[in-house]
């Protein structure tokens, strides 16, 4: 993987006490997707960095897939792209080698950018073991607009534009057990934008949003979670998956970032029946350049979906529903049926304001 897991990251950050500015709206003590500074004019600045090792040959591709993974969080984060500083490394070689490789990564992730109307300004260059890209991305949003982890209002759908399991497919794909049709599939979704779904929520009145990255779903939800202090439930059925995840699940195959994402469980309620579930390791599965994870009014979540198929998001879909925060430690729970959500978007299920937590989210031992 090219992912330190949560749990690790999140310790070894622990004593961490960064200069204090003014200026800096959102930093390293929020758990959003990128920092917010303001530098004094009608819109917030949105920092952001992403960078990892190739996942497919072709540099090309890589390019496009890393451009698109790093615009995640200026989207999710409902700002516009503003300009970009890439940071490559190539493999030791023949100079003709290098200058390829180097001038089709960045010819690739230039495409992308420019189509996102972000400027690549500059960047870094290095020699490595092996091939990887990344990309500081500036952007720019509104104060009243930026979109936090901490909007999660009970009453809520939670829709997901893309569908999962890059991570198992990648994997799979690295042994030689995944079929070429399941992975070209996995790569158009990877090089697929969210800027147009950004766009669409909205208009439909989005409330909070991340892009489903590296931690997985659940560890991206459980960020939100968190900081909104509700509870969320998740019809498992419902999920997006590409094609070919259940087999290569089935088959046991998984990224190497998984068992440190699949720690985060405790925030499962009634987990014992939640594991059961073929795709419950789905949940868990790593992204790269993954989805948005929105919350929008569960009244406008049908249109908000149907809006997105049209636009060219195929698997997006309503995946869950946001509640008042229970008693319970654990903060999520998984709809094994779809009754649960069925009755949601009937009116039936009540979000009836129950006792304030015992232990809130953040205590919970992941």
């Amino acid at each position: 993987g090219a992912k330190v897991g949560a749990t690790v990251l999140t310790r070894a950050l622990a004593g961490l006490i960064p200069a204090a500015r003014a200026d800096v709206v959102v930093g390293l003590d929020a758990p959003d997707d990128a920092a917010l500074v303001d530098v004094g004019g009608e819109k917030l600045s949105l920092q952001t960095v992403d960078y990892f090792r190739a996942i497919v040959d072709d540099p090309y591709t890589l390019g496009k897939i890393a451009a698109n993974h790093a615009l995640g969080d200026v989207y999710a984060m409902g700002g516009e792209p503003q300009t970009a500083l890439a940071i490559a490394t190539v493999p030791y070689g023949l100079e003709s080698k290098v200058e390829a490789d180097l001038s089709a990564m960045i010819t690739g992730a230039n495409e992308v950018l420019r189509e996102a109307r972000c400027a690549l300004v500059g960047g870094h260059t290095s020699e490595g073991a092996e091939l990887a890209l990344g990309f500081a991305v500036n952007g720019l949003v509104p104060a009243a607009a930026a979109l936090r982890k901490d909007g999660l209002t009970p009453g809520d759908g939670l829709i997901l534009t893309k569908p999962l399991g890059t991570g198992t497919l990648l994997a799979a794909d690295m042994r030689g057990r995944a079929k070429a049709r399941w992975v070209m599939a996995a790569i158009a979704h990877m090089i697929q934008s969210n800027g147009k779904a950004a766009e669409i929520f909205r208009r439909y009145g989005v409330h909070a949003a991340t892009d489903v990255t590296g931690f997985g779903l659940i560890g991206h939800l459980i960020e939100m979670v968190r900081a909104s202090n509700v509870d969320a439930t998740l019809d498992i059925d419902r999920v997006p998956l590409l094609d070919g995840a259940r087999e290569t699940v089935a088959l046991g195959i998984f990224s190497s970032l998984q068992p440190q994402n699949v720690r985060l469980r405790r925030a499962i309620r009634d987990l014992a029946a939640a594991g059961q579930h073929p795709l419950y390791p789905l949940l868990f599965d790593p992204q790269t350049s993954g989805g948005l994870l929105a919350a929008v009014p569960l009244a406008e979540a049908e249109r908000c979906v149907a809006a997105l198929r049209a636009a060219g998001y195929a698997g997006a879909d309503l995946i869950g529903f946001v509640t008042e925060r229970s008693a319970a430690l654990e903060p999520i729970s998984l709809d094994l049926t779809g009754q649960r959500l069925a009755e949601a978007l009937a009116g039936l299920y009540t979000t009836r304001a129950r006792p304030h937590a015992l232990q809130q989210v953040a205590d919970i031992t992941l």
